[in-house]
């Protein structure tokens, strides 16, 4: 299906303006896919002669990702991004299209020039899982290898060096003597879905596989309290579990739009194959039973993510437990620019203050 190009979307302080060409009315509809209200897909734009036109709302949030699904005559279904839109958000899925309202402004950091590390591919193997886990370990610029340094492990890591920039950061705020010199050890999951919904078997392996492994490339001094796990979404829900579970793991969580499902709030996540295991853990963090020592934690979450009550639930047990906790809310959406525009300056004050 060709697609023209047209101008647009006209943006102001209270609504998108969306249009789509469709000259030879080849078209039987266009919908707006979104992820800032429910449903999904939708709402449905109108034909106004020979484009196609959608007067949106503005949700709250400072930018909003989209793409546009059109439905020809047939019944064929087709997602592309607007062609009308040149801002692009990357994402392991392909790029999506990017509304910026007036009141956006991306991180000052990502027009910084510092040193760069050094990334060391690894593959640490695992009998638990019976499976290799791929790893990068980074180092701030003139580590000596073999010298104890503080250490940040990321679940979904590459991941999230690659579409949230994080060792960028790391990078600059290093570079600023915002941060000391550190490693961040950046985890690639073998099986998400599995390993990271409340899995006692996956935090067993983090705990007594993975991370004394990971001495070897990136030794720790006073290991829990130089050691803070971070992730995001289900890669934050594992994190806060491998607390948990093995609370000398760490010595501080940085948790970003963790997938904290409850049974009574979230229905339309009963689809996923682990939801109750996660809903049990969620329980038992709310209620506070077989709780680990308090550590310091700090959660972001967007203002239009359904997770967002639950991220709040979660803050509000784990403060009456005496964990010292920061919850920050982000004019954003579930995706890694969003979790992006919280590293700084949520992320470093974290590390700071377990690192000095």
């Amino acid at each position: 299906m060709a697609v023209a190009e047209t101008t647009g979307p006209a943006v102001s302080e209270t609504e998108v303006v969306f249009s789509f060409p469709d000259p030879g009315r080849r078209l039987r509809a266009v919908n707006l896919a979104q992820e800032v209200q429910r449903p999904r897909l939708g709402p449905p734009f109108v034909r106004r002669g020979r484009a196609w036109e959608l007067r949106f709302a503005r949700p709250d949030v400072d930018r909003m990702e989209y793409q546009l699904e059109l439905v020809d005559r047939d019944g064929g279904r087709q997602w592309i991004n607007d062609p009308a839109n040149p801002l692009r958000a990357p994402g392991p899925f392909g790029e999506k299209s990017v509304v910026e309202f007036p009141e956006y402004r991306p991180p000052a950091w990502l027009d910084e020039d510092a040193p760069r590390g050094d990334s060391v591919p690894l593959v640490l193997p695992s009998r638990a899982l019976r499976a290799d886990v791929p790893a990068i370990v980074w180092s701030s610029p003139g580590a000596k290898p073999g010298r104890p340094l503080p250490l940040l492990v990321v679940h979904d890591g590459p991941e999230t060096a690659r579409y949230a920039s994080l060792i960028r950061l790391l990078e600059a705020a290093v570079a600023q003597g915002r941060l000391r010199p550190m490693r961040a050890a950046l985890l690639q999951p073998v099986n998400r879905d599995q390993s990271y919904s409340a899995s006692a078997a996956y935090s067993r392996t983090l705990a007594n596989e993975l991370l004394p492994a990971l001495r070897a490339y990136a030794p720790t001094p006073h290991r829990k309290r130089m050691r803070v796990g971070m992730g995001a979404s289900l890669g934050a829900l594992a994190m806060l579990h491998a607390h948990w579970n093995h609370p000398d793991v760490f010595g501080g969580l940085f948790l970003q739009s963790g997938s904290f499902f409850r049974v009574r709030w979230d229905h339309h996540e009963r689809g996923f194959v682990r939801f109750d295991r996660i809903a049990r853990f969620v329980g038992k963090v709310l209620a506070g039973r077989d709780g680990a020592a308090p550590i310091p934690v700090t959660i972001t979450c967007g203002t239009v993510e359904e997770n967002l009550a639950n991220n709040r639930a979660v803050a509000a047990a784990l403060a009456e437990q005496g964990y010292d906790v920061r919850l920050h809310v982000n004019r954003d959406a579930h995706n890694w620019v969003a979790w992006r525009d919280t590293f700084d300056p949520h992320l470093v004050d974290l590390l700071r203050s377990k690192w000095g």
